[in-house]
């Protein structure tokens, strides 16, 4: 592989592993919100978390643009603190995390409503208290669902493009992943080297789903 290729892959499995980490929390406290709690304006939380599947990413990037711009909500001009997100790794992180949230919960909401309601409702007729039970008998129970949750954010991060193009650019070796590559060599014509770019994406993409399916069959048994 050429070194141009190297620098994307490095980017795209450093932001999606950033990007990973920074979402499996909240999606699974969400995932565990919706599965379990019931609450005024749940569906109003539904469908703010399902928006990025929906909006066009670029759409979703340019909020986040707006949100973290000098003269938006988090910006330097209201907080007078300087996050220093915009065009930056960290904003493709954060770009990256955004778009990937949605699955994560999804996938975490699934696996909480297949552990049987009855197991948690003994745990706590023993004295247990609702951490414990949440501990030693939900997580126990969903945890490869939860991890299917996390290799599909994990794949979601790596394919993102939209959002991450206008938060963070397409600066080579700094923020440009796989598929700004691939969209970078199409526009000069470099052919070979987008075939190459879409060959490793697609190697990528075949590893994580056939993760993904590894853990649905196993967590089906």
């Amino acid at each position: 592989m050429n070194v141009h290729v190297l620098d994307a892959l490095g980017i795209t499995l450093a932001v999606a592993a950033g990007a990973t980490a920074l979402v499996i929390v909240p999606g699974v406290a969400l995932g565990w919100l919706l599965a379990r709690c019931a609450w005024r304006g749940k569906s109003v939380v539904e469908t703010l978390v399902a928006l990025p599947l929906v909006l066009p990413p670029t759409a979703v990037g340019y909020l986040l643009l707006r949100l973290l711009g000098r003269h938006g909500p988090l910006g330097e001009g209201v907080l007078g603190v300087d996050l220093d997100l915009l065009f930056t790794r960290k904003g493709a992180v954060l770009a990256a995390a955004v778009m990937s949230l949605p699955l994560v919960a999804r996938t975490a909401r699934i696996a909480f409503e297949a552990v049987p309601a009855r197991f948690e409702t003994m745990g706590a007729s023993l004295g247990l208290s609702p951490a414990r039970v949440f501990a030693s008998i939900t997580l126990p129970l969903a945890r490869r669902g939860l991890a299917a949750a996390a290799v599909l954010g994990f794949a979601r991060a790596l394919g993102e493009f939209g959002a991450t193009v206008v938060v963070a650019g397409n600066i080579p070796g700094r923020t440009q992943t796989l598929a700004l590559a691939i969209f970078e060599d199409l526009q000069l014509g470099r052919d070979g080297s987008a075939m190459l770019l879409v060959g490793v994406s697609a190697l990528l993409a075949f590893s994580t789903i056939g993760c993904v399916e590894a853990l649905s069959r196993e967590r089906a048994r």
